[in-house]
């Protein structure tokens, strides 16, 4: 079995980021820039005032003070749209707006509130600000500068950038096409609830959870419906993913049961199969390969296995296909709350809550039983408590890894189980 740190390698090796499709700025949030930014224009286009106040020259400030204030004759009143028509001459000033343009002959704006607010003269009482609030042309960036490389993630602050720019779209990675394929005799969609209730069947979590996680990756979902435990049912609903999809996501039919064909459809349809077994706890039945050029992750049926694994596998692939270099959660260390072991040597990835205590470390306990099925246990949780293989036993104050599940959690560039 391939340790996670292999199997990671082992799936991102051939994987590369979607091409480019243009989007408007209003959508690009949460895209990855697929080329450069490159700025048509400077910003800001003049030296320009960053406060209100008066815009006057610093040399005629000299031993200013409440005691000692300095009067100044106001030659006009410049609005932050307007521009001077003046130069600013000994023992002169301009009343000036922000973000309006820094007069000829000045080097400093005043603050209104160190003035007397004068209209014809202004008494000036503090000279803490000579040669002070003028923001400079093009302190933002120049024509010709690379505001934004390829690759760059897009949030508010780079959407109000492109704005700036006068760009109304532009171009980013396409959001990865997942299609998800569920597999067992013994499962209903939620048409099927009677059923669940009656006991004879069991609804379909896995497929709603891994659309569900699909999306928040942000990737657009393909619902290929539950597949009965026939080598027939399994091929035809197999084929669907063809041509329609950029990664294939399956949940059970991996394991080693009587009834799991699932690696067998696989080969008779041509795929090439990489892994199918991972020494992890929960998932260690799990698959990685390529069914006609599409990557393809066979993930346990379990519903916390399968959100484990996605979590640890898809959700990378994922990101990489955005365009995103970030490809993993970044582990943090955690105090332990409660003594905590493990039996199978395998890499253990338990539901923990994690939180701030009073010492100001990051502290964690875990959200009670660990069972593979506990789907509860992960909606309480917001992390993955790391517990090696080759230390199964930690008391309470021992220090371990975590994998924050929050949505602010990225930041590394590559996979390592340690802080």
């Amino acid at each position: 079995m391939l340790t996670v740190a292999d199997a990671m390698q082992h799936v991102l090796a051939g994987i590369q980021p979607l091409p480019p499709e243009r989007v408007s700025i209003a959508d690009s949030p949460g895209r990855v820039l697929a080329t450069d930014i490159v700025a048509p224009l400077t910003l800001p286009p003049w030296d320009n005032s960053a406060m209100d106040g008066y815009a006057v020259r610093s040399v005629d400030l000299p031993g200013v003070s409440d005691e000692r204030p300095v009067s100044l004759r106001v030659l006009e009143t410049v609005a932050a749209g307007g521009i001077a028509t003046q130069a600013i001459g000994a023992g002169e000033a301009i009343r000036i707006m922000t973000g309006a343009p820094i007069p000829r002959g000045a080097d400093s704006v005043i603050r209104v509130e160190d003035t007397d607010g004068g209209i014809e003269h202004v008494r000036i009482r503090d000279a803490r600000d000579a040669g002070r609030n003028v923001r400079q042309r093009g302190e933002d960036f120049h024509e010709g500068d690379v505001v934004l490389g390829a690759g760059s993630s897009i949030a508010a602050a780079q959407v109000g950038i492109l704005a700036s720019m006068g760009r109304s779209s532009v171009d980013v990675h396409r959001a990865p096409r997942v299609a998800i394929l569920g597999s067992g005799d013994e499962l209903v969609d939620l048409d099927g609830v009677a059923e669940a209730i009656a006991g004879r069947k069991i609804i379909s979590s896995n497929s709603y959870t891994l659309a569900a996680m699909v999306r928040e990756c942000g990737g657009v979902p393909l619902n290929l419906g539950i597949a009965a435990d026939s080598r027939e049912s399994l091929r035809e609903h197999l084929l669907r993913a063809a041509g329609a999809s950029d990664l294939l996501v399956t949940s059970a039919g991996i394991s080693v049961g009587e009834f799991d064909y699932l690696r067998d459809v696989l080969r008779e349809l041509g795929a090439e199969l990489d892994f199918w077994r991972v020494r992890m706890r929960p998932g260690a039945p799990i698959g990685f390969g390529r069914l006609g050029g599409i990557p393809w992750l066979g993930l346990p049926g379990n519903p916390v296995s399968t959100m484990v694994t996605f979590q640890l596998f898809a959700r990378p692939v994922m990101r990489r296909l955005l365009g995103h270099s970030r490809l993993h959660r970044r582990p943090v260390p955690v105090v332990l709350d409660e003594p905590v072991s493990i039996g199978a040597r395998l890499t253990h990835f338990l539901r923990a809550i994690v939180h701030v205590a009073g010492d100001g470390r990051l502290h964690a306990r875990l959200t009670g039983p660990q069972g593979s099925g506990i789907l509860t246990s992960m909606a309480r949780a917001n992390a993955l408590l790391i517990v090696p293989e080759s230390d199964p036993r930690h008391d309470a104050g021992d220090v371990l890894a975590a994998i924050l599940l929050t949505s602010d959690a990225d930041g590394t560039d590559s996979f390592s189980l340690a802080p």
